[in-house]
């Protein structure tokens, strides 16, 4: 089979707009949640989230291209420019039909969604944008990706809710392993926080209420988590073919060899007990990879600082990984991004392949409090230095979908 790497890497995070100040953050466990300040949320019981913050879509993309895209595909496209210029590539002017698209996103345009409707309300349909319909749709932050920079191969949108990033990413490997594709980005971005997105979240009491400690209220693994913190933002990475990569002396920042998916066909939030889906998809993973369960060093947890989903994926590190369970290494970057919904497995990838290029673990951040029902080691507050072999990075969404990448620290 083809061998997969990763050359590129973008993203706009509640913790900057770029990889360096976000990995910079992650590393420090200095979390990016903040009070509410887009819309007022004085009169909600969840008053915090992790918004991306002085990002000017303005200063950014041209004003003429801001204007044509909703807040999700504007951070899709920044972080996507970043990771295509982090590979040192340019667009194709004539096109390139062996170069691939895969951006997703959980929710979509929800802003223009939002505003269009308020529009339809008090003026009917002469209210409404030319632009509604294109800004609201799921698929048209990797469409206008593919128009600028001449994509013409393979193109897929995944929305599966918070395991968006991952299946993107996966099916981008796919179709280079397979010979569809040289060269893709994959990825998923969001942009949903809005009065109506944070309410839906909220009255599902799926959302962490520490409004008096933002910084602290995403804690995946602590005893005292009371729900995960909705983020927002866009993760993107360049996957190429490695001869390929080495031909044009492309910098290699890992490899990715292995990605499953699973349905836990059980409930439509809740994982079930045990979490024997998500232990089907890392199974499944290691078996793609060529890899055995104690080849893994570390694990890029889902952790979303729920007390649900922490438990039960836990039981399912344990069910997947046997023995060895206990001798990884496990963190949840979320603890300080925020749970950034169809954003998040794209920013999780970035973060296991920056551990595995630069010898750093990012910590979970918050981890005060251990629950005995987590006992694994969660890499507590503070980076660990270690030159991680390979690394397993885990998405689970709504609607029981789950989705695990495995990479490998390079190695020509």
């Amino acid at each position: 089979m083809r061998r997969v790497v990763i050359t590129g890497l973008g993203a706009v995070t509640p913790c900057g707009n770029n990889v360096a100040s976000t990995w910079d953050a992650m590393v420090n466990a200095r979390s990016g949640v903040r009070r509410v300040t887009r819309f007022d949320a004085s009169e909600f019981p969840v008053q915090i989230a992790a918004q991306v913050k002085d990002f000017d879509a303005t200063e950014l993309i041209d004003k003429k291209m801001a204007k044509r895209l909703d807040l999700f595909a504007q951070y899709a496209l920044v972080a996507a420019r970043e990771a295509f210029g982090h590979a040192g590539l340019t667009a194709y002017a004539d096109g390139n039909p062996r170069f691939g698209m895969f951006i997703g996103t959980g929710i979509g345009g929800l802003n223009e969604i939002v505003a269009g409707a308020e529009a339809f309300r008090e003026r009917g349909y002469r209210g409404l944008s030319p632009f509604f319909i294109p800004r609201a749709l799921s698929n048209l932050a990797g469409g206008h990706l593919a128009i600028e920079m001449g994509a013409q191969g393979p193109s897929l949108c995944v929305a599966t809710a918070c395991a968006t990033g991952n299946h993107s990413i996966g099916e981008a490997f796919k179709a280079i392993r397979d010979d569809e594709a040289d060269l893709c980005l994959a990825g998923g971005a969001e942009g949903a926080i809005t009065a109506l997105g944070l309410a839906g979240f909220m009255v599902m009491k799926a959302l962490s209420k520490r409004n008096d400690d933002p910084e602290s209220a995403s804690r995946p693994f602590d005893a005292e988590r009371d729900g995960f913190v909705m983020g927002e933002g866009a993760g993107i990475v360049v996957l190429e073919e490695y001869e390929h990569a080495r031909a044009r002396g492309a910098t290699i920042y890992a490899e990715i060899v292995g990605y499953a998916h699973s349905n836990d066909a059980w409930h439509e939030t809740a994982p079930p007990p045990g979490g024997a889906g998500a232990a089907r998809a890392m199974t499944a993973a290691l078996k793609s990879a060529r890899l055995n369960a104690d080849d893994i060093d570390y694990v890029n947890a889902h952790g979303t600082s729920t007390p649900m989903n922490d438990a039960t994926e836990t039981q399912a590190i344990k069910g997947a990984f046997g023995d060895h369970a206990k001798k990884l290494m496990v963190s949840s970057t979320k603890s300080v991004t925020g749970h950034m919904l169809g954003a998040a497995g794209g920013v999780e990838a970035i973060a296991s392949v920056l551990a595995l290029h630069t010898g750093i673990l990012p910590p979970t951040a918050n981890l005060k409090n251990p629950d005995p029902a987590c006992d694994l080691d969660y890499v507590p507050n503070v980076a660990r230095d270690l030159q991680a072999r390979a690394a397993l990075s885990n998405a689970f969404g709504f609607g029981g979908t789950n989705a695990t990448l495995v990479f490998k620290r390079f190695l020509a």
